[in-house]
């Protein structure tokens, strides 16, 4: 069933998004983990569109809040005000109310404004003055944000970064696929058109099934080992978060459902590691300062990590 779904809103979503089919299954992993996307890359390259059409795809409720630099805690949450009519407090949500949430370019807000995801990223839940309110199941938070080194940004908090389940970068299209969108695009806009394909309910349902995928003790102690080696990494100044280790685990499992296998494989963690560690790390400066990128860590701590294999 999974995997059945899968393939109509990865379907569904490439008829707006071309030729990024592997950064469309992440968002589908990020999805059916109930963890929320990262969408780092230079303007231009589809960052909003790809978040919009997703939401597009799925019967659920969607807002947009586009982060800038006067843009305050309370435009995000909500506030309460003293309704006259009624001579008592009323609460008046924010957009963070909504089943998809699209935080463009959250790294051009401050971060009083940022840290105001926080608490619903993690807890699913938004807290105003004294009083505590639950979001609505799914809740996905779909994050855009130019690189650190454009003009106007503020670089998001390790706490923040932690709570994303994963960083992913758009890249530009090949000339074949810069083609191809001057075509699709040519005349309208085909997610002016699109049509959902899925119900709220189903992928909350999706999402249970998501966590009966079995891993083997072997690639659970696989995962745990990767996570733990990025603790003792000379080039890293710190490592994963016990969070990063749950996030590798959880996201190892919806690949392998999007697949149609019912287990996970060491393949799965070898993929996905860079996706879910990378933001997660500090580097330490005299790592920096030689240019070698988290990247290129991540892929010597997989590489070097014992593969556990099946007895004979």
């Amino acid at each position: 069933m999974i995997a059945d779904t899968a393939k109509s809103l990865r379907e569904n979503i490439q008829k707006v998004i071309v030729g990024k089919d592997e950064v469309i299954d992440l968002a589908l992993i990020a999805l059916l983990c109930e963890g929320h996307l990262l969408l780092e890359d230079v303007p231009g390259t589809g960052k909003t569109k790809l978040a919009r059409t997703i939401a597009a795809s799925l019967s659920c409720t969607f807002q947009r809040i586009q982060f800038t630099p006067d843009l305050l805690p309370s435009d995000v949450t909500g506030i309460y005000y003293y309704n006259q009519k009624q001579q008592e407090f009323e609460f008046r949500s924010g957009p963070i109310f909504s089943q998809i949430l699209l935080a463009d370019e959250i790294n051009r807000a401050t971060p009083r404004t940022q840290s105001a995801l926080l608490e619903a990223m993690q807890e699913r839940q938004v807290t105003v003055d004294i009083a505590t309110h639950g979001l609505p199941r799914p809740f996905l938070v779909l994050a855009t944000q130019n690189p650190i080194e454009l003009e106007g940004t503020f670089p998001l908090p390790e706490a923040q970064l932690d709570r994303f389940l994963m960083k992913i970068a758009m890249g530009y299209p090949s000339e074949a696929q810069e083609n191809d969108i001057l075509l699709r695009f040519e005349r309208t806009d085909p997610l002016e058109t699109l049509a959902a394909v899925v119900t709220p309910e189903t992928i909350v349902a999706m999402q249970q099934q998501v966590r009966q995928i079995r891993v083997e003790d072997s690639v659970r102690q696989y995962i745990v080992n990767v996570c733990r080696k990025t603790r003792v990494h000379e080039d890293i100044e710190l490592g994963a978060s016990p969070r990063a280790t749950m996030a590798l685990y959880r996201t190892c499992q919806a690949l392998a459902a999007i697949r149609g296998r019912a287990f996970v494989i060491p393949d799965d963690v070898k993929k996905l590691a860079p996706y879910v560690l990378t933001h997660r790390l500090v580097v330490n400066p005299q790592t920096r300062l030689r240019g070698r990128r988290p990247e290129e860590i991540i892929s010597d701590v997989v590489n070097t990590v014992p593969v556990p294999v099946e007895a004979p």
